[in-house]
Order: structure tokens, then sequence, then C-alpha cells
């Protein structure tokens, strides 16, 4: 019989997203179906969110909540309107919503219900909006074994003390050795600690997280367990990223010469002028993302003879400073402060380069975006980055991108320097490009390492 899998997460295409935990929620299940897996999803039920009401559930939390469960093929809904029927999923422009605690403790608390009435044999857990999850089996002593998958250790739910009554959980349970965080409660923390397996989106992030430097706090317990957790990078969907299928991209190609026309028609879209070589950017606009020394390097990339396009939207500052250097420049730069998944492919596809100056970086999908479509990746040596892409070497042509090391403007410049030098060098930037093309990062490999996994954590589970 095939293993039965619940994904519970915040966010999932197409039904609801803020950033590249939906894309992974939405994916990867679909991988793991082909391999003859039994996988179920459940999320919240946003504003807008369709389906059949299937179930009815009370729950107590300081009060009783009666709550109605939606189901959409594989998707299951919980819905609770004064909770979620927003506009946002998280908060407003202004910040985080004031009851997110309240928010997504009723909701691990209906799928914990939920989850044990039935019978799973994996429950797979995405991000602190579900870190309680695991917790809340284990006290209805499910039969299931949990995964829990940090996506960015940097988002941790930490909320007062005084709304720890609302969880349900016995004082016991606020300790430095439990979900007790200098003073609050860290829902990623129980998710840590009472998950069978931890899991992050790639081998090189999850090293990193267990330093001083890049465990925002948690380094001590993830080094706790260090002997169960794993890093498994993430996948695209080829389905949706491909440039010879690809309907949002000026013209589907599948080679060099195809790529050069959608080139020109995004240059002549964002009036870029010039046969200068194109950089282009999709990101969230903030600190993490490397936008700070991106900032103090601008002048000197605008000296070396690159253009420059930026999609996103973020941190007020950086727009600010990125709008000042497109109207400084106006045939040089376009800065786009939005979301547009259109100009988004249109970017990957016409970009010579595609850049990630992360401070930090889990996985990153930019990059393995870019690679499909020939655009290469200057990148710093974090994370995903890390385990995706290798530094070219001119002389024997291996590796399939640029890769800087320190945080620094200066060690920026340096790898722009050197796919300058290569994009003037034509036909091995042609080579180069076209060899992005043929590099595979689906979801196919990624969901075989989950499958094996789900195998090992379920075997252990019946060892006990």
């Amino acid at each position: 019989m095939a293993m039965k899998i619940a994904f519970i997460a915040s966010e999932a295409t197409p039904y609801a997203k803020t950033g590249g935990l939906a894309d992974v929620v939405g994916a990867l299940p679909i991988s793991l179906r082909q391999l003859g897996l039994n996988v179920t999803v459940f999320l919240p039920r946003y504003k807008g969110i369709k389906g059949t009401l299937c179930d009815h559930i009370s729950i107590a939390m300081g009060e009783k909540y009666d709550i109605s469960v939606y189901k959409d093929d594989d998707f299951y809904f919980i819905d609770y309107p004064d909770f979620f029927n927003r506009d946002g999923l998280y908060g407003t422009e202004k910040g985080d919503f004031p009851d997110n605690c309240e928010r997504f403790t009723l909701f691990s608390k209906v799928v914990s219900q939920l989850i044990l009435k039935s019978s799973y044999d994996i429950v797979h857990c995405h991000d602190w909006q579900t870190g309680l999850i695991p917790l809340y089996l284990k006290l209805g002593k499910s039969r299931a074994r949990s995964v829990f998958t940090i996506h960015n250790l940097g988002y941790q739910g930490r909320f007062p003390v005084q709304k720890f009554p609302i969880l349900g959980l016995d004082n016991g349970y606020f300790t430095p050795s439990g979900i007790e965080y200098y003073g609050d409660i860290n829902f990623l923390k129980a998710g840590i600690l009472y998950s069978d397996v931890v899991t992050t989106v790639s081998e090189n992030y999850a090293q990193e997280i267990q330093t001083p430097e890049m465990g925002f706090g948690l380094g001590g317990v993830l080094r706790t367990r260090q002997a169960s957790l794993i890093g498994i990078v993430n996948g695209i969907d080829y389905d949706q990223w491909n440039p010879e299928t690809d309907d949002l991209i000026y013209k589907k190609y599948a080679d060099f010469r195809g790529k050069q026309k959608n080139r020109q028609r995004l240059m002549d879209e964002c009036g870029l002028g010039g046969t200068r070589p194109l950089i282009g950017m999709v990101s969230r606009i903030a600190g993490q993302k490397g936008f700070d020394i991106l900032v103090k390097a601008f002048d000197s990339i605008i000296d070396m003879g690159f253009n420059m396009i930026i999609l996103g939207s973020g941190d007020e500052s950086f727009q600010k400073k990125l709008t000042t250097f497109s109207t400084v420049h106006p045939q040089r730069v376009s800065v786009n402060i939005k979301f547009d998944n259109k100009l988004a492919h249109r970017i990957y596809a016409g970009s010579d380069f595609f850049l990630m100056p992360s401070r930090y970086e889990p996985c990153g999908l930019g990059q393995l975006i870019s690679l499909r479509y020939g655009t290469i990746p200057i990148v710093r040596h974090t994370g995903g980055l890390a385990d995706t892409i290798t530094d070219y070497d001119p002389v024997s042509a291996k590796g399939n991108g640029f890769i800087f090391t320190e945080y620094s403007s200066k060690h920026l410049v340096t790898a722009l320097s050197r796919s300058m030098m290569i994009y003037n060098c034509r036909d091995a930037f042609e080579k180069l490009s076209e060899k992005c093309m043929t590099i595979n990062f689906s979801w196919g490999e990624s969901a075989k390492k989950y499958v094996q996994l789900y195998k090992n954590t379920r075997l252990s589970g019946t060892e006990e």
C-alpha cells in the first residue's frame, strides 16, 4: 500500500503565495504522487479560496471555536473567516498581524485533530506556522512520524509569553529546553525539538544553520538534532519554467540564438539602450538578498559597462536608492517595484546574467530558473547557491556561473568583472549559456530523496 503523506503549510501554489515556500508545497507533492505516494495538503482557507465543505470540527483555545473544513482535489482548507479571510497571509505593509499566534495555533490544533482521526504514515510540516504540530501529534500519541522543514531560519514565529495559555500546553513546555526562547514562545523551535526528522532546503544550509553566525540564535538547538538534520535541495517545476514552452516570454526558444531575440525585446520594453551586458534580478528587496552591498557597488557596476533590470519589492530605503539610480541612468537601469509574473519570466529569458548576492540563501530558486533559461548566475557562496552553482573556469570551461565568497561590495564587483570578461569572449559566453540550459534541477530528483527519507523515518518509528 502506498505511503500516506500529509503536507501542512501556510501557503502553496496555486492557492496562496508570498514566496518560495508556496512553490515548494505546490510542486513537491505532485512529484511525490508520480513516485507512487498518496499526498494530501492542508492549508488555511484564505480569502478567495474555493472548495467543497467536507467536515466540521470544534477546537478549545481559551474559548470554543467552530471550524469548517473545505476540500479541493488533494487540498484541505481550514476555514475560520475571522482569522483567514483577509487581504494578506501574515500581515500588511505596516507589519505582521497582531493575532498571528492565535491564527496559526488554531490552524495547528485543527490539522492535528484531523491527522489524529486519520491514518497517515508521515506528517510533513513546513516552517514556523506549523511548528506546534509535531508536539501536538506526540501529545495525541499519533502513529504518524513527523518531518519538519525549515525554509528560512530567519522567520521563527516568536510571540510574548502572555499568549502561552492559548497553546493549551503544560507549563513544563515553557522552559529553555522546551519552546521558550529568551522569554518568548518560539514556534520554529517547537518544530525543531519535537519532530522526528528536521530537514532544510539545501545541504550547505543544513550545515550553516548550526553555526553561531547563521543559526539566528537556534544554532545550539539545531546541533542537538544533528543526527536527524538533513538537507535536500529544492527543485523547480519545469512545466512552469521552460523557455521552450513558456507562453509569457516574447519568443519561445531552445538555444542561444532564440534567447537573443528575447534579450532585445526586453531591452526595448524597459527602455534600455546599447549592446552592454544585461544583469537581471527578480528578488525581494531586502538586506538578506544583498541589496546593501549592491547599492554600494552600483556606480562601479555602471562604470564597468553593465545594464541592469530589477523586479521586486520590500525595504523602502533600498527601493528609494534603486529608484534614484534608475532616474540618474534611465537608459542603463530599469527598476520595477511590483509583483509582475510576466515580467519575471521575461527577465529570466532576456537577461545575460542573473545576480543573487545574498547574505544568506537557504536554497534559492532564482538561480535554478535562470540556468534553465540560459541566463548565467552570479551568486554569493552561501546556502543553496553554493550547492547548485559551481564557479566557471575559463581554461577548462567547467562550472555554471560566477561565485564570490566574502560578503562585500568589493568581492561582488570582482565577480562581475570576471563575468564581463566571458561576455566579451562571445564564443565562450554562448557555449556557457547553452550549457546552463541543459542542467537539470527538476523536482523529480529531489522527490526521490524525500521518498527515501520518509521510508527511513517510518522504519525508525517501528523500531522504537
